[in-house]
This record gives structure tokens, sequence and C-alpha cells, in this order.
């Protein structure tokens, strides 16, 4: 029994990963359409991409951490 609600509860956390996964999408084609509409500022768009790609990917490994200590931990 506890054996199958770690794996329902490791299934459910890694739901965060396609959050991750999708964040990053959203986070790169903004940056091309910014970079489209205003070539010069492409230089600051593409700081703001990087610091908003390191966040969503944070959150990402962090539901994946979650993932693994419900699987593995004692």
């Amino acid at each position: 029994m506890i054996a199958s609600a770690k794996i329902i509860g490791a299934g459910l956390t890694t739901m965060g990963l396609a959050g991750a996964g999708v964040g990053v999408g959203i986070v790169f084609a903004s940056l091309i359409q910014g970079t489209s509409r205003n070539p010069a500022v492409k230089g600051d768009l593409f700081s703001y991409a990087i610091l908003g790609f390191a966040l969503t990917e944070a959150l990402g490994l962090f539901s994946l951490m979650m993932a693994f200590l419900l699987l593995y931990a004692v």
C-alpha cells in the first residue's frame, strides 16, 4: 500500500516537469517575438530570457528532486 502511494505521488510530482517544459518554450518564444519586433534590444531581452529560463528550470528540477525523494527516501 505504501509503495503504491509512493509511486502515485512521484508520478503526480513529475507533472511539474511538463510545466517547466511549457515554461521554457514560452520564454524563448517571447524572446524570438521581442527580437523580431525590436532588434535593437536583443542583448537586454536575451539576459532576461536566460534569467527566466533558469528560474523555470529550477522549478522543474525541484519537482524532479521531490519525485526522487518520494521514491527512494527511507
